[in-house]
């Protein structure tokens, strides 16, 4: 049984992560968990999406996926929300590692 913070879709092929975002923090990084999302604080204001993109950017590294693999699908203006990951060539663990 997988943790509630993520979810494996299509067989593998799609990552769905249930997130819980902190803007204005010192930097990027996973905070551990928040109920049923991972807490992750983001070294970016929420002002015009400059979290948003952080978030994603920090994603695509942590994963090593590129730009069109890491998708925002809910919670574009709220800090809980979900992203998908498109063909995630290593578990969701790394994020905790």
């Amino acid at each position: 049984m997988s943790p509630s913070w993520y979810a494996l879709k299509d067989d593998g092929c799609k990552l769905v992560l249930n997130l819980h975002i902190q803007p204005n923090a010192s930097r990027t990084e996973v905070a551990g968990l928040h109920g049923d999302a991972l807490k992750i604080k983001v070294a970016a204001p929420p002002a015009d999406h400059q979290a948003n993109d952080k978030l994603l950017e920090f994603l695509r590294k942590s994963f090593k996926v590129g730009k069109n693999q890491v998708v925002l699908r809910h919670g574009e203006h709220a800090r809980q929300k979900v992203v998908e990951i498109l063909d995630p060539p290593c578990p969701p663990e790394t994020l905790l590692a």
